[in-house]
């Protein structure tokens, strides 16, 4: 009796890439904050994280849920804490974005396949240019980054439909107020510049904002002027 051939085929186990663990997990980590957005899942998984990891934490968790040190002796935004901002700010494909803290340039990079177009910028020259370098091996063009005072805004820009901010300020400066368009949506931490505070998504509506808490959050303080160095 001739036997018949029989083909082994890898298991399941033996052919799963394990480099796409860190963002299965931290996609289901999104869903346990009920963050469910198709887009925002999309925008997420579309952009890698390993390029706004810097160098000497590279062995650091990809999606770790506690700021990591970077460049310029500051500290990034988790992506769960990014996550949740992006969904309190809500942006839309018409919407022109505004962010005050370049940082690594994570968070703008996500915006940018959720948004029209995207203006960040941030005191430190080094990481607003080391995020343009990232946002260009990426390919992605609609980013516009600049080395400025953030406290100020970006008025010749303005006005914007969404503003987000990543380091706190005991109130929202005026400039915030005036550079939102009417019923544009801003998102930043509120609170001592020393303590815990509120990570708030105010609602513009006629020169008012209507404030809606989100978390507890203990972010850098909003730092007035450019840096003289770096």
């Amino acid at each position: 009796m001739a036997l018949e051939a029989v083909q082994f085929y890898p298991t399941d186990y033996e052919a799963f890439d394990d480099s796409l663990v860190p963002i299965a997990e931290f996609l289901l980590r999104l869903r346990q904050f009920g963050i469910m957005d198709r887009r925002m899942v999309d925008a997420f998984e579309s952009i890698s994280r390993e390029p706004f990891m810097p160098s000497d934490i590279r062995r650091a968790p990809l999606f770790a849920e506690r700021p990591q040190p970077i460049d310029c002796g500051q500290l990034n935004t988790p992506p769960i804490l990014a996550a949740r901002m992006i969904e309190a700010l809500a942006p839309t494909t018409r919407c022109r974005v505004l962010e005050i803290g370049t940082g690594t340039g994570y968070l703008a990079a996500v915006l940018s396949r959720l948004s029209r177009r995207v203006y960040t910028i941030d005191r430190f020259r080094t990481l607003v240019m080391a995020a343009q370098s990232r946002f260009e091996m990426l390919r992605i063009a609609n980013i516009t980054s600049v080395f400025g005072d953030g406290l100020i805004g970006w008025p010749e820009k303005g006005p914007f439909d969404r503003i987000v901010c990543s380091a706190s300020a005991q109130a929202v400066p005026q400039a915030f107020v005036e550079s939102l368009s009417t019923s544009g949506i801003l998102v930043m931490p509120i609170g001592p510049d020393d303590g815990i505070q509120t990570m708030t998504r105010f609602i513009r509506v006629d020169r008012q904002l209507v404030a809606t808490p989100i978390c507890p959050v203990r972010m850098v303080p909003l730092i007035r002027g450019k840096a003289a160095r770096l």
